[in-house]
């Protein structure tokens, strides 16, 4: 089992710290139960790890399998996932910048039309619900 953590800052401004886990594979041939890797293996996974989350968590993908084929060539690994993300801080909350990412800065003027029906108009009945 090889974890890693890394505080990485994303491009809306939050800083958060995630926390990678990887379990070692066995190899195909293998008959002994247990894989360990050594542990300068450990450390260029860590490293990998670190540097594929931070890069990541910019384009938002699938973190754990980029992990799992980038480490491939240093010892084999499955079942990699994102064990937990934690908020370290979070950006001050201006609506103005709110607005602006939605489109609506300044709204102003009629937002609908005003819909005329006769009078007395009652929608037809229904024979089932």
């Amino acid at each position: 089992m090889i974890e890693a953590h890394v505080d990485v800052k994303t491009t809306d401004g939050y800083l958060l710290c995630l926390f990678c886990v990887g379990f070692t594979k066995k190899r195909n041939n293998q008959i002994q139960k247990t894989s360990y890797a050594q542990h300068q293996q450990v450390r260029q996974i860590r490293k990998k790890m670190m540097e594929i989350m931070t890069r990541e968590v910019q384009t938002n993908d699938f973190i754990g399998k980029d992990i799992e084929k980038a480490c491939q060539s240093i010892y084999p690994l499955h079942d990699v996932f994102v064990r937990k993300v934690k908020m370290l801080k979070k950006p001050k909350f201006e609506l103005g910048k709110l607005m602006e990412l939605h489109g609506e800065g300044s709204t102003s003027g009629k937002t609908g039309a005003k819909v005329e029906r006769a009078d007395g108009y009652e929608p037809p009945v229904q024979e089932s619900v």
